[in-house]
């Protein structure tokens, strides 16, 4: 899904739009009252470990999970990362394979994952936990999920994209929000600022942290001539880190979050960048979707996410290996 342009603009026929998809996105948030009013989360053995968003993608929360999973790792803890697989077939609860596994088959997300640890995909994320406790896990570590009620979160982390905010403030489909930020933030333990910005965080008390993501070995691209294409939740993000690093961005085409390249989008892509004399990069996230035999020629650029207070961070984890919450969520 390639976000609407009405969920960020300020003009007369943006606003007409989001609100004549108001009413649709009222129904949308009372499913999430109503999903939360009706749960009975499973708590697994394992402690539960939540970093999910307000908003429809683009927030940085699977390289928030990995993270995490890699700092609790090195405390000597078992990790099993928890995905729905999202845009896969395969419903679960199942370990992933790598070596088996394609993006078609679990999603894109659980791949990357599953490069940093044991990973299961479960649409039912009560099962998967249950999957994860047979496995000896210590911590499951959901990447996504705040708004699904099937498992009770000792620790629940939202991730927001500070510069983005929150849109036009808006439920789907009007705008971009999954739930009432007031609401979300009701059951947040602590917030990830993800890049620069300030948004408006009604009522909430909590720890809040700041992120960004990295890309891995920046010197290499310096300079470099480069045609860039994505499908992520905010593509723009991804060309502008790539000027960052000072590579030289001769051309850059945006798809819609998830996108499933076909041959002939990649051919023109490689066509493209070859009358420009620039080497073609994509996600590592968008990589991962390519047909293994599509991918010569194309360069992955991975990100990691770095927390600006490790100190804060570490204090947060402190808490989640010590005790649990009483109260389930």
């Amino acid at each position: 899904m390639r976000a609407p342009e009405f969920w960020t603009s300020d003009s007369a026929a943006a606003k007409a739009c989001a609100i004549l998809l108001a009413p649709l996105g009222a129904l949308y948030g009372l499913s999430v009252v109503a999903r939360a009013a009706r749960a009975h989360p499973f708590r697994p053995k394992a402690r539960v470990l939540c970093a999910g968003n307000l908003t429809v993608g683009g927030s940085g929360k699977t390289p928030v999970a990995i993270a995490l999973g890699s700092k609790l790792a090195a405390r000597g803890l078992k990790i099993v990362f928890l995905s729905r697989g999202y845009g896969g077939r395969v419903h679960g609860p199942v370990r992933v394979d790598r070596a088996r596994h394609c993006a078609a088959d679990i999603g894109d997300e659980p791949l990357l994952l599953a490069a940093h640890g044991e990973t299961i995909v479960a649409g039912n994320r009560a099962a998967g936990a249950r999957l994860a406790d047979s496995l000896g896990a210590d911590v499951i570590v959901m990447d996504d999920g705040f708004q699904n009620f099937q498992l009770a979160k000792d620790l629940a982390l939202v991730v927001i994209d500070a510069a983005a905010g929150f849109g036009n403030g808006r439920l789907v489909p009007a705008g971009p929000l999954r739930e009432r930020v007031a609401q979300g933030l009701a059951r947040a333990d602590a917030i990830v600022l993800m890049g620069e910005g300030t948004p408006e965080l009604p009522a909430f008390a909590g720890p809040i942290l700041r992120a960004g993501l990295v890309p891995a070995a920046p010197e290499t691209f310096a300079g470099r001539k480069l045609f860039a294409f994505a499908g992520i939740g905010r593509p723009d993000k991804f060309f502008q880190m790539l000027r960052a690093i000072g590579a030289q961005v001769v051309g850059a085409q945006s798809f819609p979050d998830h996108h499933r390249f076909d041959a002939a989008e990649l051919s023109a892509l490689k066509k493209t960048a070859d009358k420009t004399g620039a080497q073609l990069v994509t996600t590592e996230k968008d990589f991962v979707r390519l047909d293994p035999l599509a991918r010569k020629n194309v360069l992955s650029i991975p990100v990691h996410a770095v927390f600006s207070d490790e100190r804060a961070l570490a204090l947060l984890l402190d808490k989640l290996c010590e005790h649990r919450n009483v109260a389930k969520r």
